[in-house]
């Protein structure tokens, strides 16, 4: 039985040295892993953007008048030179009595002035008598003498006189009948203003007549109707807008995109539309990156250098139909892609030095390794030397993992 006590003592003594062994041995930090893998990779850019009709056209009024009230609604066809809208003279104001007697007394003014203006043809300068019998009589007189001049009969001076006071008469007779002339248009001014004024009293009469001269506006090009500036009828100014006409199946994104982004961007870039609304993503590429910068907001109130970025869609038209101009889209901007990229997740890189490092798990134990890494995006970082496919690196470490230390990694 000696033997059992022996067996007995060295089967504690071995569970007391494991336990010490156990308790003193570092223990395994519990880490997360993740495997390097080919897989896709892609790095983009990625902001909000917009959609806008590639042509579009503000229709204005050419010349100040009244429009009538548009026909056109939001979407409606607009055919290439089709009548948009037609403008009629103005309409003549409501005068007050102060102004409709002002306009009275002109009237009686310019007749008046009328009157002082034919009594000066009558007697010319106020002093003599000049008819047009009187200016005949000294023509017929400036013929005779002109017959004698040339026999000897008379003497030139007496020649000279004659045709001078012909001269004479013609300029104040024909001052006189300008002066005339003037004075009547003047009262036809004058009553015309003030027949206007009275009709105006009866605007229901004045849009029946359907007098004065009529301007068309013409749709420079077809399409259909985006926004109706002006509907209803009214005065409207020369160039004041009244409609918007554009090609609804000719759109294009707009995007602002910050200025260090907007460099890595050249026209052909491929672009994903997607937050559109469609069940997939829509494919564009860009066709021009504006080379004026301009500075913007953020919702943070912070200033940004932001440059527009401008993309022509390419999927078939059928695939977005339903998008129209100023709808909301988010735009990623592939700058590279690769269907076979050695990748990890990017939490698993961090810096060591001025170099990229990681920690692979090696037989239950956590290396420091320095790697070269190519591209990366937010979630995955390409490798391009220093681990292999198949290899197991540490997600996110944190201080608590170290170079050599055991760790038990979990997926």
């Amino acid at each position: 039985m000696q033997w059992k006590r022996w067996l007995w003592i060295a089967v504690l003594g071995g569970i007391a040295a494991a336990g010490v062994f156990l308790g003193f041995r570092q223990q395994p930090v519990p880490v997360e892993t993740a495997r390097v893998e080919f897989g896709t990779m892609r790095v983009t850019v990625e902001e909000e953007g917009k959609t806008r009709l590639r042509s579009r056209y503000i229709v204005s009024a050419p010349v100040a008048g009244y429009v009538r009230r548009l026909r056109w609604k939001a979407g409606d066809s607009v055919g290439s030179g089709e009548v948009i809208a037609v403008l009629e003279p103005p309409k003549s104001v409501v005068l007050d009595p102060r102004t409709r007697d002002q306009n009275e007394a002109r009237v009686n003014t310019a007749e008046a002035a009328l009157a002082v203006s034919e009594a000066r043809v009558k007697t010319a300068d106020g002093q003599t008598r000049v008819t047009q019998a009187d200016l005949d009589y000294w023509r017929k007189q400036r013929d005779r003498e002109d017959g004698l001049r040339r026999s000897g009969d008379i003497a030139q001076e007496r020649f000279d006189k004659t045709v001078s006071e012909v001269t004479r008469l013609e300029a104040t007779l024909a001052a006189a009948e300008r002066s005339v002339q003037a004075a009547r248009a003047e009262v036809e001014s004058a009553r015309a203003e003030l027949a206007a004024a009275r009709t105006a009293l009866r605007p229901a009469q004045v849009n029946a007549s359907g007098g004065g001269e009529l301007v068309n506006v013409i749709a420079p090009a077809g399409g259909r109707v985006i926004r109706v500036v002006r509907e209803s009828e009214g005065v409207v100014g020369p160039g004041e807008a009244l409609i918007e006409i554009g090609n609804a199946n000719a759109l294009e994104v707009s995007v602002e995109v910050l200025s260090p982004d907007a460099v890595k961007i050249a026209p052909g870039t491929r672009v994903l539309l997607s937050r559109w609304g469609g069940d997939k993503p829509l494919e564009a590429l860009v066709r021009v990156v504006e080379p004026g910068g301009f500075t913007k907001l953020s919702a943070l109130g912070v200033e940004e250098q932001r440059v527009r970025v401008v993309a022509d869609i390419v999927s078939p038209e059928s695939e977005w139909s339903r998008l129209g101009d100023g709808y909301r889209v988010e735009a990623a901007f592939v700058l590279w892609e690769s269907d076979r990229a050695l990748r990890i997740p990017a939490n698993s890189v961090f810096r060591q030095g001025d170099a990229w490092a990681v920690f692979a798990v090696e037989g239950g134990f956590a290396h420091r390794r320095e790697i070269t890494i190519g591209q990366r995006n937010g979630l995955l970082v390409e490798i391009a030397a220093g681990l292999k496919e198949g290899d197991l690196v540490v997600a996110h470490p944190d201080d608590t993992v170290k170079d050599g230390l055991p760790v038990a990694g979990s997926k």
